[in-house]
């Protein structure tokens, strides 16, 4: 969605000596509206300043157009159409997040061709060097990339925010190890990935996780802090206005949040019920880059639902 006011304005971003071909790993070097490898046998477009940098041949997408943002008078409309959906539980995990940065942190965004809920206090702090790529030229991407070949050069990144993207990919560890792979050594990784919400990007709508299994996902990384950050109430509410649409079509998805939106409100007070880690909408984890993948039986042991609590 696109956000008013929020397009990217001669932001920082990783030089061009850290940019790497996703083909082949090899270095790139600028050459007029294109970079290229040493060698010449690569190539890679620059679209009104935007490095595209995807390997057509190992990534489902190509060199993008750029979008077009909706008409002002649709942006005033949607921005007061009551809405079913509430991220209650990131700012605490970003706030978090951002404690552990160091001093001109350098920050990867994968998935950020536009701002994501609870990330302006991050991606906007002028003391941190993002660098915001998407598969699309939204109005905040910088570069375009597919994250299951990232083209950076190892331990290029102190962090990486990858909200709402891994069920859009085909293949989650291979994005994450592309994570670990351009995190510095103790690098930080904050992810959000849904667990019960219907399908929202059609044939590009791909996977879900449970806490155990994102934990699992992320066995490389230490958890920092992990929890519920879209709780049951989204769920429910998500869940009513797509059995709407399943009667009614998809006109009823503009009119059932006219009805439901209140219902994601009183997540600020379940979100911190150990039932609400077994009902999410959506789960956060902020972890720490480690050598070595945790264990499975340690995996598995830290799980801290609403059956944790009653010993079963």
């Amino acid at each position: 969605m696109f956000e008013a006011g929020r397009q990217i304005q001669s932001r920082p971003m990783v030089g061009d000596e850290d940019l790497r071909c996703p083909a082949t790993g090899a270095p790139l070097r600028r050459d007029g509206a294109v970079l290229r490898t040493e060698d010449g046998a690569r190539e890679y477009p620059i679209v009104d300043g935007v490095p595209v940098l995807i390997a057509p041949e190992k990534s489902l997408f190509s060199t993008p157009a750029r979008a077009q943002p909706p008409r002002a008078l649709a942006r005033r409309i949607a921005a007061k159409l009551p809405r079913d959906s509430r991220n209650v539980g990131t700012d605490p995990l970003v706030a978090r997040l951002r404690e552990l940065l160091p001093d001109r942190p350098r920050v990867l965004v994968v998935g950020g061709g536009t701002l994501g809920a609870g990330m302006a206090p991050l991606l906007d702090d002028p003391a941190v060097d993002a660098t915001e790529t998407d598969v699309w030229l939204g109005p905040r991407t910088q570069l375009v990339c597919d994250g299951h070949d990232l083209p950076f050069a190892d331990a290029t990144f102190d962090a990486v925010v990858c909200q709402a993207v891994l069920e859009h990919v085909l293949d989650p560890p291979r994005v994450v190890a592309e994570i670990h792979r351009v995190l510095r050594p103790g690098g930080l990784v904050y992810a959000e990935i849904p667990f019960m919400q219907q399908v929202h990007e059609g044939a590009h709508d791909v996977t879900r996780y449970t806490y155990v299994g994102q934990r699992r996902l992320f066995r490389d990384f230490d958890e920092v802090a992990a929890g519920a950050v879209c709780g049951p109430a989204m769920a429910l509410a998500w869940s009513l206005r797509y059995f709407a649409v399943t009667i009614f079509g998809r006109r009823a998805a503009h009119l059932v949040p006219l009805l439901t939106f209140w219902l994601p409100r009183l997540d600020r007070w379940l979100i911190a019920k150990p039932g609400a880690l077994d009902a999410a909408s959506s789960i956060g984890f902020l972890g720490r880059r480690r050598e070595t993948p945790l264990a499975d039986a340690e995996i598995v042991a830290a799980y801290r639902g609403l059956n944790a609590t009653r010993g079963g």
